[in-house]
């Protein structure tokens, strides 16, 4: 087996470089089909598998395939070439901030990722099911198979340990929590801003509940589609807090009315540009605005942050406070290296034993030729009169003959070289004890 992770992460690249190559939702299982084609080898016997696991912090591509149709450099070339052509990135730009792990190596990112250990909140558990969504995806256009599919599935089983059995995800301090200790910063207690948030997925569900915990003035969502966004606000307005909902296409009537603006779509370029910005703070008489960017591609132009009175931060940003208190999990790193060093040798015992099922389901077939062929000569022989025993005595020595012939062959056939290694396998099948 070929097995391959390669990508950019927030390690290894500014946001600029992760948003250029970032893949959309709606498009993600196109793309997943696309990319198995790049990368399949012509002539090759079987498709390559695939997965993509495209967030704000990190774009990776998963791919494996067998030993015998691909080289082993073929499969690395291809995913790069084909990651930076998405985007029309030039390749001699992109390549410094990549990252590839292969075989075992590849196995152990996988866990580690999943486990909350490579993310930028040490820890945090949203990745897990970014990453089960990015299966979800795959299943759904049939690009996994007997080597992606186990792996994932290990990767779950492993971070479901690490999580039970270490601290390292205690004390941490989300984006959300780090949106919030900014937005005090500037405006001091939340109960004194109206808050905006654009968007309505996950990201934006989970600040959005942490924000109205401290009970703001009004709290309010724009989005695409109305709907999803009354959903979301229903809660809030339980709560007896002042609710608005409203599309995003009013937008630029409304952002003046907001101290706070958390954002994160899946658009592919700028919603909010410079010039909605200097309108809203001049209706807001140069009262400063926070404006948080969740998104990556991002949601504001990054030129928004040289306005005066507008306190832009993006994703990035937000790494200092996060890492607070991170002394303390870094002390259940080691746990849960150890956790995973262990579910990687686990991944690959139990990867041999799959490795053999087509092997075992060959023997069985040739077993059940050689039954059905001796029981149809052996009813025809009854059926002339034959003496019933003397029929199944040939019947067992015919089975008989037919199975040792294999291993006998290849006695016979074997090469010097391979003869003592047939002699030791042969000999422990068929020993007597």
């Amino acid at each position: 087996m070929k097995l391959l992770n390669l990508g950019v992460n927030h390690h290894t690249a500014p946001i600029d470089i992760r948003e250029s190559v970032a893949v959309a939702p709606e498009v993600l299982q196109d793309s997943l089909i696309d990319l198995r084609k790049y990368l399949h080898r012509e002539n090759a016997e079987h498709q390559p598998e695939v997965a993509i696991l495209s967030t704000c912090n990190r774009m990776e591509i998963y791919c494996a395939a067998n030993d015998v149709d691909y080289e082993d450099h073929h499969l690395e070339s291809r995913a790069f070439e084909w990651l930076a052509a998405q985007n029309n990135v030039h390749k001699n730009e992109l390549r410094p901030y990549i990252y590839s792990a292969k075989e075992s190596d590849a196995v152990k990112h996988a866990f580690r990722v999943g486990s909350g250990l490579d993310s930028m909140v040490l820890g945090e558990t949203q990745i897990l099911g970014q990453m089960k969504k990015a299966i979800e995806n795959a299943n759904q256009v049939g690009t996994l198979g007997t080597y992606l599919k186990p792996l994932f599935d290990k990767t779950f089983s492993v971070a479901k340990v690490v999580r039970g059995n270490t601290q390292i995800g205690s004390n941490s301090v989300s984006m959300a929590g780090a949106s919030i200790k900014l937005v005090e910063r500037i405006f001091g207690p939340i109960s004194e801003c109206n808050v905006l948030f654009i968007g309505a997925g996950e990201m934006i569900s989970l600040c959005a509940n942490h924000f109205a915990g401290k009970n703001p003035k009004k709290i309010a969502i724009s989005n695409r589609t109305i709907d999803r966004g009354s959903e979301l606000i229903q809660a809030f307005a339980s709560q007896n807090l002042q609710t608005e909902v409203f599309p995003l296409a009013d937008l630029p009537k409304h952002l003046h009315q907001y101290d706070v603006v958390v954002s994160c779509t899946a658009s592919s370029l700028p919603i909010v540009g410079m010039g909605m910005v200097k309108t809203a703070l001049k209706a807001r008489q140069s009262r400063p605005i926070a404006l948080i960017d969740l998104a990556v591609p991002r949601d504001f132009e990054p030129e928004i942050k040289s306005l005066k009175n507008a306190y832009l931060y993006s994703i990035d940003d937000l790494g200092e406070i996060v890492n607070a208190g991170k002394a303390n999990r870094l002390e259940s790193i080691g746990e849960a290296e150890k956790i995973i060093e262990k579910g990687v040798i686990e991944f690959y015992e139990t990867l041999g034993k799959r490795a053999v099922v087509p092997i075992i389901r060959s023997i069985q077939d040739v077993g059940e030729q050689y039954q059905k062929i001796e029981l149809e000569k052996a009813s025809r022989r009854i059926a002339n009169g034959d003496d019933p025993m003397v029929v199944l005595s040939h019947m067992a020595i015919a089975l008989a003959n037919k199975f040792m012939h294999a291993p006998i062959h290849a006695l016979k056939q074997s090469s010097d070289e391979n003869l003592e290694e047939y002699k030791k396998i042969i000999s422990k099948i068929y020993s007597s004890k």
